[in-house]
């Protein structure tokens, strides 16, 4: 007789099976709140700054340029010496004109030298003569929009700020992984998610295909 028995079918999750879907639902759905607002900020550098990168001519006016001319120390730079002093000139050039920016060329022949500073939306060029120590200064300005693009390309940042684009890119990877989890155990409204969710790769692939040239 089966009356008064409860009959366990295939269908329905063990003890344990269903105490483990909890705690996954629990977690991701935890995961995925906290990790968004610590990303939320991130999330909106990248989304303004992706606008940003693609109208460029939008900012255009923005840029800066200044000129000025100096001289260093002959024994630093001099023709008849064996070695240019290249840190004291970098120093020296940064203290005097509030340059900024990393060192990302120090060229050296026999007539003359050159050094190139190069930072987030700022670019400084000099050019020494050998002979008498007088040189040119072009410094260019290219403004806030132009820092923050160089940021979000991670161009001319140090490796710190390149660390920190990898960290943000995992905490947006989690952000969504976790949403994917979430649409798992809500069982009302999984299929249409899920159906979204191909289409919006769909789309993305399609204009690929379609437009990029």
């Amino acid at each position: 007789m089966l009356a008064g028995r409860i009959v366990k079918t295939s269908d329905t999750p063990s003890p344990s099976a269903q105490v483990w879907r909890r705690r996954v639902a629990k977690s991701s759905r935890w995961l995925h709140i906290y990790v968004s607002m610590v990303s939320c900020v991130i999330v909106l550098f990248f989304a303004v700054t992706g606008v940003t990168l693609n109208h460029p001519e939008w900012f255009a006016d923005a840029e800066s340029t200044t000129q000025v001319a100096g001289q260093v120390e002959m024994a630093w730079i001099a023709t008849g010496s064996t070695d240019v002093l290249k840190f004291e000139i970098v120093e020296y050039l940064r203290r005097t004109h509030g340059l900024r920016g990393t060192v990302r060329d120090f060229l050296v022949d026999d007539q003359q030298a050159s050094v190139s500073f190069q930072g987030p939306g700022y670019l400084a060029d000099v050019v020494i003569d050998r002979e008498t120590g007088l040189y040119e200064l072009t410094e260019t300005r290219l403004g806030v929009v132009a820092i923050a693009n160089d940021l979000h390309k991670g161009r001319d940042t140090g490796g710190v700020w390149k660390a920190g684009i990898d960290l943000a890119a995992g905490l947006l990877a989690l952000v969504s992984f976790t949403g994917l989890v979430m649409l798992y155990f809500m069982h009302r409204h999984r299929v249409t998610g899920l159906l979204l969710f191909g289409l919006g790769g769909l789309a993305t692939w399609g204009v690929y295909l379609l437009w990029v040239p």
